[in-house]
């Protein structure tokens, strides 16, 4: 039978489209290993990913170095919110060994009253820069100076207040029930500063902020009287309108010293320019703080730092001590910190709290510590003035 043109090119034709369907079923066979293989090494990389992170994770947590595991427990342990950082991955007996392996040793003296001699007397010259900071002023400035500090782990402000007679402990109004914002106490009691104070009753972490740890003394008036058996103790100020630091005060005894402003927190960190000892990392951690400080001239020193990001973590107690003493410290003690460390200027908040969320608030506290106001503000707050517009 003879096979005509047409037939030879329509044979020709569906050869090619048998040819071309093999090729097409070839190629898509070749695709899907490939997609396979493709998702095999991906769930591979990913299983190799998971298996180096929790080997790391397990050698920071429980490998023979110590440095990650004594931050993680101190750093966790003294915050109000995430101790669960610890006791998630250590039981209370090795909790206990690296609290006691890092701590701070207060120096064991009462302060030094007679080595504070008050005065103001003007100097153009300076021992170094941190002096000059301090000193040097506006003749009509007899309220305070802001100093910026900026430092590898942590960044915040240094208050110098010239005059510590106008220095107050104030507290929530609604003492044993809550407490308040330091913005609210410091526009309350017509404040041109002021700082976070003591410690409060925390159970559970769950408090209000309502009751102030140990004694509390706010213009002569006893707002508390808790016993307290922490670090540190009282942080106040006697009539002589010196800062006096003391462990373990009874009323009768903040009476007996003549104190008339004070609240109760620690660790102290200097006494009579004697610096504590910091064994470890402190025990502390590295977080947000505020301390108060005063030079032998009667010049009072309050220091806010922020921390809570992943560049500036925060302060520890070490790193307290070593700004204090750059700036003249003869007696100074940490006060509450974390969430509670506020600089108020003018009713605003011109530092960047951060809370346990991560959001960029403070929370309500049960005291402060305030700078009264006299006649005009005369402060230098120039580094902040962009934050108080």
């Amino acid at each position: 039978m003879r096979v005509s043109t047409i037939d030879k090119e329509i044979m020709s034709e569906r050869a090619e489209l048998q040819r071309a369907r093999r090729a097409r079923k070839k190629f898509k066979k070749a695709r899907k290993k490939n997609e396979h293989i493709g998702l095999k090494r991906f769930f591979a990389s990913m299983f190799l990913l998971g298996c180096i992170c929790i080997i790391v994770g397990l050698t920071l947590l429980y490998g023979p170095w110590a440095t990650f595991r004594e931050w993680l427990v101190t750093t966790a342990m003294t915050t109000m919110t995430h101790q669960y950082f610890a006791t998630w991955f250590y039981d209370e007996d090795v909790i206990a060994d690296v609290m006691n392996r890092n701590k701070v040793v207060e120096i064991n003296e009462d302060t030094n009253m007679a080595a504070i001699n008050l005065g103001m007397a003007q100097t153009t010259e300076y021992a170094n820069e941190y002096e000059r900071a301090i000193l040097e002023r506006d003749p009509n400035n007899n309220d305070y100076k802001i100093i910026e500090i900026n430092e590898k782990k942590f960044s915040g402000y240094l208050v110098a207040v010239y005059d510590p007679s106008r220095i107050r402990a104030v507290c929530t109004r609604k003492l044993g029930v809550s407490g308040q914002y330091l913005t609210e106490m410091a526009e309350e009691h017509d404040a041109l500063i002021a700082i976070n104070g003591g410690g409060f009753d925390d159970p559970n972490f769950s408090s209000t902020g309502g009751s102030p740890l140990g004694v509390t003394v706010c213009n002569w008036e006893y707002a508390s009287q808790a016993k307290y058996d922490g670090a540190g103790g009282i942080i106040g100020f006697t009539r002589a309108n010196k800062l006096i630091l003391s462990s373990r005060v009874t009323k009768k005894e903040a009476q007996a010293k003549d104190i008339r402003d004070a609240v109760t927190f620690g660790p102290f960190l200097i006494v009579n320019g004697k610096k504590s000892s910091v064994v470890g990392n402190g025990g502390w951690g590295e977080a947000p703080r505020t301390a108060i400080a005063q030079r032998t001239d009667g010049i009072v020193l309050f220091l806010v730092v922020d921390g809570r990001k992943a560049t500036k973590v925060g302060a520890d107690m070490d790193d307290l001590i070593k700004v204090l003493l750059r700036y003249g410290a003869y007696n100074a003690a940490n006060l509450d910190g974390g969430t509670s460390s506020v600089l108020v200027v003018n009713n605003t908040i011109v530092n960047d709290p951060i809370d346990s969320t991560g959001a960029h608030k403070t929370r309500p506290i049960a005291t402060g510590i305030i700078l009264t106001k006299d006649d005009s503000d005369d402060g230098d707050h120039s580094v902040v003035a962009d934050k108080l517009e």
